[in-house]
């Protein structure tokens, strides 16, 4: 089995404030917000986007999460460098990580475990 598209879009910014209404101005609504400056925005049935503030003096980031339908029947290649396997998040979600051939990570969530 491969990998689904995109589950999700995770980033990083200096102002949460800002960061939501420029979403929310382009169309996402807001599915939640946590009490340290973080939330969850859809639009329409597309991937989410979490959004998370950061301090000033840390760098943000951008992460594409891929989403993987059952991660028991996932078995990359040869070709896929595993970092991490499945592991439990502290957001209730199993990811994996893995390194492309130019030495960027990316996320895998697991979207069920028989």
């Amino acid at each position: 089995m491969t990998t689904d598209g995109v589950e999700a879009v995770f980033l990083e910014t200096h102002n949460w404030g800002r960061a939501a209404r420029f979403f929310q101005a382009l169309g996402f609504t807001l599915e939640f917000e946590t009490d340290h400056s973080s939330g969850q925005f859809r639009a329409s049935d597309g991937p989410y986007v979490f959004i998370a503030e950061v301090p000033e003096d840390k760098p943000t980031t951008t992460q594409l999460v891929l989403k993987v339908p059952d991660e028991d029947a996932f078995h990359p290649g040869p070709d896929v460098e595993i970092v991490t396997p499945f592991e439990d998040t502290h957001y209730g979600t199993r990811e994996m990580t893995v390194r492309d051939p130019d030495g960027r990570l990316w996320s895998l969530q697991a979207g069920g475990k028989s």
